[in-house]
């Protein structure tokens, strides 16, 4: 009886130890089911901002409430407010279009009301007569934290508009899935500016969409005026509650709606962010094709084993790597049996550097196998293409026709970070 006692007494000691200790602290739980998305902040106000106004508003099916009812038709059981239109990004409203199709115009209804798209052949952003009927632009969309993803340049081009047409925007903020901490990759040169890098940011950039919407403001990297001046957009960010820079998607304890047809998953963000510069050359299989899009690497002559133990050396955080084969039902090698490497994803809003990972699987790739990376092999649209996404050419220069030492290239792919870091800093909403 006396020892059970003691060892009570003792077990209670160590919880009280750990609970106590800094070094044992872990986040309180209630974060993990507390955060609010900012459309449900507006409606816990009443839909106060929005009531008696006639609204343009910008989203597609990721627009949702913590109870997955889509942004429109909370906005329009409200009864506060009168939703005249609906602007859709890349991938139209229910992300059925593959990436780079063009969405027709007014091409879907959702809720009786025809969807407009910001991503055809003529128009990326919104016109005069779009916008002149309305008080107020909303826009809800969720971001994936890449800047490569579309979606922040229709932010910034409806920004521009809003700017020139004089309409006040409402960005209904939600978390950045990566977490806010994780910035990686190269800060975009503005030579390269193009609708898959619409601002000098770094690749991986740990911003918000409403974080993104008061730097692209603050900074004035919005179009010039008549006078050479850089417009300014009447802007109100309704920020997300609860959401800290340390949690990841699976800390909001949301459920993951497909922002696009090849992210289903908040693992595919993750692996987008490690292979998806790459995947633009078309060297390898990057699981686009296969159930696992972005999170394999695989091709017929892989050298699996050798790639593995050369990557493993780097000691990548948030990354278990597993060998495997694979037949993709299409996309490169469709239909062909390929060697692979499946990532496995632990979420870690503070170490994973999926870019960094990214940049030392190809110079390990490119040291066993340098037969992939022959210049004269790769098309110059998928040259073009692939400067853009990375925003630079002198990335696919360093790494295929100057063969730059590897410390080299790693070096120049965090080109521009500190600075960013810093300039970030005036714009966070988030702790």
């Amino acid at each position: 009886m006396l020892f059970r006692f003691f060892s009570l007494f003792a077990i209670t000691l160590t919880v009280i130890h750990c609970a106590t200790n800094p070094a044992f602290a872990q986040p309180k739980s209630t974060f993990r089911y507390d955060v609010k998305n900012g459309i449900d902040v507006l409606a816990a106000q009443n839909f106060g901002l929005v009531e008696g106004k006639k609204i343009v508003l910008v989203t597609n099916q990721s627009g949702r409430t913590r109870q997955m009812v889509s942004t429109l038709e909370a906005l329009q059981q409200s009864k506060t407010c009168t939703i005249l239109s609906v602007l859709t990004p890349e991938h139209g409203y229910f992300g059925v279009q593959r990436a780079g199709e063009m969405v027709k115009d007014s091409a879907e209804t959702v809720r009786k009301i025809k969807a407009s798209s910001l991503f055809g052949k003529e128009r990326r952003r919104p016109t005069k007569q779009m916008l002149a009927p309305c008080d107020a632009v909303v826009f809800d969309i969720q971001d994936i934290g890449l800047r490569g993803y579309t979606y922040l340049s229709t932010l910034y081009w409806v920004m521009d508009a809003c700017a020139e047409y004089d309409k006040p925007l409402i960005v209904l903020d939600r978390p950045n899935p990566l977490g806010g901490k994780i910035i990686d990759g190269l800060v975009l040169d503005t030579e390269f500016t193009s609708f898959v890098g619409i601002a000098p940011i770094p690749y991986v950039h740990g911003c918000t969409v409403g974080e993104f919407a008061l730097m692209v403001n603050g900074e004035g990297w919005l179009t010039s005026d008549a006078n050479k001046k850089a417009r300014k957009c009447s802007l109100t960010v309704i920020r997300a509650e609860g959401w800290q820079r340390w949690m990841t998607w699976e800390d909001t304890d949301f459920k993951w709606i497909p922002t696009s047809p090849h992210i289903p998953t908040a693992d595919a963000i993750r692996g987008m962010a490690l292979t998806g510069v790459y995947g633009e050359l078309g060297l390898l299989s990057v699981g686009v094709g296969y159930t696992l899009p972005f999170q394999m690497l695989a091709a017929p002559t892989l050298k699996t084993a050798s790639l593995l133990e050369s990557v493993r050396k780097q000691n990548l955080s948030g990354i278990t790597l597993i060998p495997t084969r694979l037949r993709p039902f299409y996309g490169k090698f469709a239909n062909t049996d390929c060697n692979g490497i499946l990532f496995i994803f632990t979420p870690d809003g503070q170490k994973f550097k999926p870019f960094s990972a990214g940049l030392d699987f190809m110079l390990a790739l490119r040291a066993l196998q340098p037969e992939f990376f022959n210049p004269k092999n790769i098309d110059d649209n998928l040259k073009k293409m692939f400067a853009k996404v990375a925003g630079t050419d002198k990335l696919f220069e360093m790494l295929f026709v100057k063969k730059s030492p590897d410390e080299e290239i790693r070096r120049f792919a965090q080109r521009g970070m500190k600075e960013f870091i810093e300039l970030r800093k005036k714009y966070l909403l988030y702790d």
